[in-house]
């Protein structure tokens, strides 16, 4: 295979300057994200000086997106996406410029800063399913891999540069700038997403409340790749989620470094940047399930292998991998999820993903403590990527249609 089909796939950003244009403003508006999470850790952190107050930013985030995430879903097949999106971004552009206010004037309680932590996450929730209809909207069906791909890359560049900004301009310039630099980012993503055209859904409407939440459910519960491919990452984070367990690895493992410590948190992102760069042929494939289903099971097996090793360098070597093949898998999946569903229902069966994504990473954590508080690091770590191993292999022996890419 060329070098040319190795690479990801930029097909989408020659032939639909919208999406070239949406793109933008979602990148801007994640670098913008990542900047704030740090800002919102070191002020909530140097106001309490609790791990108690710090463990609650994480819980103010997630909490909004379960339970607005579904409903939201609901509201996004019901109307036009586009409106929605527009609406929900200028509310996180809101937030984020009241959290710049205090910023720079402060005497706002950390119960305040958490509210409004709150109310930029409820509004990402509402805005998460509206925009999950816009690449399969905008972009031909055999573009659509590619253009998720772009989404990818971009979301975990900036990942990885989103936080170091963050900690550059709070040493340099304080929390209100970093704040207000969140708010200009929604600007940028309002404005790349102001020239879509209107998105209703097709097809008949989603009905409204919880009849619409339940019909949106049943639709989970009856699509068997669907389902699989959203088990499927329940598996990965839940059973074999790693990141809760470096202090304690290093420390058991490599005498507490914190140089070896910082090459952990970083290597599974390293891994997921590289793998998405290198997309091209995992995008031009016919059969996601089944590359969602290897890039699980090698996730769980170096995993699995990290909580064997004892040297530091062949440990982050392994966690470049299971990055790399989380990036795969997770890519799979959502292309899976936007192709497979029909578009009346695809604002609930996003706000389900999202709400899979962002609760099963923090499930994971959990777990993975209370394993190792029960035994030791190295234990969590392989007890989990054995289980994800096994979840995995019952999924796809009990789903052939997403093991074989069949309907």
């Amino acid at each position: 295979m060329s070098l040319a089909r190795t690479l990801v796939d930029v097909r989408p950003l020659r032939t639909s300057p919208v999406f070239r244009r949406l793109l933008i403003g979602r990148t801007a508006s994640i670098l913008g994200t990542y900047m704030t999470i740090v800002t919102v850790m070191f002020q909530v952190w140097d106001m309490t000086h609790s791990a108690v107050w710090s463990g609650a930013v994480g819980l103010a985030q997630a909490l909004p997106l379960v339970s607005v995430g579904l409903f939201a879903g609901s509201w996004a097949d019901r109307g036009d996406r586009r409106r929605i999106f527009l609406v929900a971004t200028v509310g996180q552009a809101l937030c984020s410029l009241l959290l710049a206010v205090q910023g720079f004037t402060g005497g706002v309680p950390v119960l305040g800063i958490l509210a409004l932590v709150a109310a930029g996450s409820c509004f990402g929730a509402i805005g998460g399913p509206a925009a999950g209809v816009f690449v399969p909207r905008l972009l031909p069906k055999d573009q659509v891999a590619a253009g998720l791909a772009l989404n990818q890359v971009t979301a975990q560049a900036m990942m990885l540069v989103g936080p170091a900004l963050g900690g550059l301009f709070l040493g340099s310039f304080g929390i209100g700038v970093c704040y207000l630099i969140d708010a200009v980012s929604f600007g940028v993503a309002f404005y790349g997403a102001f020239g879509l055209p209107e998105l209703p859904p097709e097809g008949e409407p989603s009905r409204a409340g919880l009849h619409g939440v339940l019909d949106g459910l049943r639709f989970l519960g009856g699509h068997r790749v669907v389902r699989g491919a959203l088990i499927t990452d329940l598996a990965a984070t839940v059973l074999a989620m790693p990141m809760s367990l470096f202090p304690l690895i290093n420390e058991e493992r490599f005498g507490g470094n914190p140089r070896t410590l910082g090459l952990f948190l970083s290597a599974v992102a390293v891994g997921g940047v590289a793998a998405t760069a290198l997309s091209g042929w995992v995008t031009r494939l016919a059969r996601p399930g089944a590359v969602m289903l290897c890039g699980a099971a090698v996730w769980g097996a170096a995993l699995a292998l990290f909580g064997f090793t004892s040297s530091a360098w062949a440990g982050f070597g392994l966690l470049m991998v299971a990055g790399a093949a989380d990036s795969v898998s997770v890519l799979s999946r959502t292309t899976i999820v936007q192709t497979r569903t029909p578009d009346a229902l695809l604002g609930r069966v996003t706000a389900a993903e999202q709400i899979v994504g962002q609760a099963g990473p923090h499930l994971g954590n959990l777990r993975a403590g209370l394993v190792a508080g029960w035994s030791s690091g190295a234990t969590a770590l392989i007890t989990g990527g054995l289980l994800c191993l096994l979840a995995v292999a019952y999924v796809a022996t009990s789903t052939p249609e997403l093991r074989d890419g069949t309907k």
